[in-house]
């Protein structure tokens, strides 16, 4: 069943580290075929607070999504995000 990895960015904390992500984030995308979505796309707040911005990419499947996210290659590229900015990240599946 398709999943949804969804990243929010609530604040940027330091533009360079978000720089190092940016630029250092696709060596880590697996050989599974993703598909994103939106990036930083125009978007309108219905409920809540507005965040910076938003980034939707679906994958095969839920283990797929966290088979990426949790893969060495990937841990060792978020730490930027991670220093750059404040991010809320989860991963949802669709369905049937």
């Amino acid at each position: 069943m398709t999943a949804y990895v969804i990243f929010i960015r609530e604040k940027t904390l330091d533009q360079s580290e978000m720089d190092i992500y940016a630029e250092k984030i696709t060596s880590t995308l697996p050989n599974v075929p993703i598909q994103m979505l939106s990036a930083y796309s125009r978007l309108e707040v219905f409920e809540g607070e507005t965040p910076e911005g938003v980034v939707l990419f679906s994958f095969p499947t839920l283990e797929d999504a966290k088979v990426w996210y949790y893969s060495e290659a990937y841990q060792s590229v978020v730490k930027h995000r991670h220093a750059g900015a404040t991010y809320r990240g989860f991963v949802v599946e669709g369905v049937t």
